[in-house]
């Protein structure tokens, strides 16, 4: 297992962007969350298989159809900050 914490800039907020990102996740069969973040950022942290995390981090970069990505930046995380799931907090 491997896991890792993404923080995205940009027009990601009220696009659908936590919500997207989590369809995404499950998809991939990834643990973790997407949040809104006070300073404008999403937060995500995704838990799982070391490939689907790098597929979900190349999705992360493009986002969905009304979001406009300007940043992503990557740190390591620990996969016993996911809980059960992937939920959109």
């Amino acid at each position: 297992m491997s896991a890792a914490r993404f923080f995205i800039a940009g027009k990601v907020q009220g696009v659908w962007f936590r919500a997207s990102t989590r369809e995404q996740a499950v998809a991939l069969e990834l643990r973790g969350y997407a949040s809104n973040l006070r300073d404008g950022r999403v937060e995500v942290l995704a838990v799982g298989e070391e490939a689907a995390i790098e597929r979900l981090a190349q999705w992360l970069h493009r986002g969905p159809p009304m979001a406009r990505v300007d940043t992503v930046l990557r740190e390591v995380a620990s996969e016993d900050e996911a809980g059960d799931g992937f939920v959109c907090g």
